[in-house]
């Protein structure tokens, strides 16, 4: 690995990556790998997670394209300096506000999202005029074979896949410009310790237990079928999908009837489950799941079939339940009855912050609490998840749920820091800094800082 980020360094240090029409290039080779692996990627995540075209299409290339159409057409505008006007002081001079590269970033990507999470940073970071190591999930095999195949269009010292035990052994206690970690909290509470000598600026995208509020004022049949959907995709394995469900108390029956509903009509064939639903990562996650399920409290599925976890619904479910204690990470939807918005919310904003807040209802007030005094990393009123899609809004957490954001502008951004020039003539100059000091240069001193 150090060999690696030596050549990296040297590759970095010759300032093609400087030039925006470079960059542009590298993602537009991106661009057509993807699609010349297309076929390969649908075989993969059917391998691995048993995703059918449609998610493959909606959840992993789609995002990835669309970042990818957007940078190109914008880059050479995000990467243009900023003029900024100087002041009195320092009278003819100009501002200037840079975009910089890091330099070697590297990209820690998990499984669930395992082409999408590893790419859709990517871009940013040859946006930003970087170059990068990326670390795939080895829990998705057949698709980290086929990113190793796409990104092979590079030249190692500009772009790096590290799939060998050694690399990744080496990886994490290597001397990084920029860490983009998308995992679990304890993983990057022990990667940011293991970087803490290095001082290391990182973007860490976690998850946490999102919460998902249906007032009573909500419109329950779609509020119903959106958070369905919302949170059995990808077999409920999505960091922003709606953790547990708080329903208010006088809707909550019609609520969980036409949860049912839309869960049978989704997911199910003849009382079958279907074949292309999403199966649980590996045999560890699915027992961990298994044991969150109070089989006293579930109203829908909860068999495990295969090594699919059927979409299950939990009702009259408590904070002191198990599968309140962790995130959840799976199909299981847990309902909670509620009758104080105000109250259940100052409980999530003093408990550890979410990565996503949802709320269904129309009550203006409410909506303006959640805007403005909910403490989470993104949301959507009306909605779940689909805020992820939206290029111009910026995507990630904060405290417990991650630090820094990206997606379109913002994930130029998270790859660049800004740096500040000041230029001004060889020979114009204010002579009231220089010594000797008088009381009419202490009179023009007190005026300027208003002091």
């Amino acid at each position: 690995m150090q060999e690696v980020l030596e050549k990296q360094r040297k590759y970095f240090a010759t300032k093609v990556t400087y030039d925006i029409g470079y960059r542009i290039l590298q993602l537009k080779r991106l661009k057509l790998q993807i699609k010349a692996y297309y076929s390969q990627i649908l075989s993969a995540f059917k391998l691995d997670l048993n995703k059918d075209e449609f998610d493959v299409v909606t959840t992993e290339i789609g995002p990835v394209m669309k970042e990818l159409n957007y940078m190109i057409r914008h880059l050479k505008m995000f990467a243009k300096p900023s003029k900024k006007g100087a002041s009195f002081m320092n009278f003819g001079a100009k501002g200037y506000i840079m975009h910089d590269p890091y330099g070697i970033v590297l990209i820690a990507s998990p499984w669930n999202y395992p082409l999408h999470l590893t790419l859709l940073p990517l871009v940013g970071a040859i946006a930003g005029g970087n170059t990068a190591v990326v670390k795939p999930s080895r829990s998705t095999p057949n698709v980290t074979k086929v990113i190793e195949k796409i990104l092979n269009v590079f030249d190692k010292e500009y772009i790096f896949v590290a799939t060998s035990e050694k690399d990744i052994e080496e990886i994490f206690s290597s001397k990084f410009d920029l860490i983009f970690y998308t995992g679990s909290y304890k993983r990057a509470q022990e990667l940011a310790s293991s970087q803490a000598q290095n001082l290391t600026p990182m973007i860490l995208e976690l998850g946490g237990k999102s919460p998902c509020f249906v007032d009573k004022d909500a419109d329950v049949d779609v509020a119903a079928k959106k958070i369905v959907w919302a949170k059995f995709l990808n077999a409920g394995q999505t960091c922003v999908a709606p953790d547990y469900v708080l329903v208010h108390s006088e809707i909550k029956d019609a609520f969980i009837e036409a949860v049912k509903k839309y869960t049978a009509k989704f997911y199910y064939s003849n009382d079958e489950l279907k074949d292309n639903f999403v199966k649980i990562i590996n045999k560890k996650a699915l027992d961990r799941l298994q044991e969150m399920v109070d089989i006293n409290k579930v109203v829908f599925g909860g068999k495990v079939v295969g090594e699919k976890l059927e979409p299950t619904i939990m009702t009259n479910v408590t904070r002191d339940d198990k599968c309140m204690q962790e995130e959840i990470f799976g199909p299981i939807m847990p309902i909670l009855e509620f009758q104080d918005f105000e109250q259940e919310l100052d409980k999530i904003n003093a408990s550890q912050h979410p990565l996503a807040l949802y709320y269904f209802g129309k009550d203006k007030e409410k909506i303006y609490m959640v805007k403005n005094y909910g403490r989470f990393g993104g949301g959507c009123i009306n909605d779940c998840v689909v805020h992820l899609l939206e290029t111009k809004l910026p995507f990630g957490g904060f405290g417990e749920s991650g630090m820094g954001s990206y997606h379109g502008k913002a994930s130029f951004l998270a790859f660049t820091r800004e740096k500040s020039v000041l230029h001004k003539p060889v020979k114009m100059e204010l002579k009231t800094k220089f010594p000797p000091q008088t009381k009419g240069k202490m009179r023009m001193a007190k005026w300027y800082f208003k002091v």
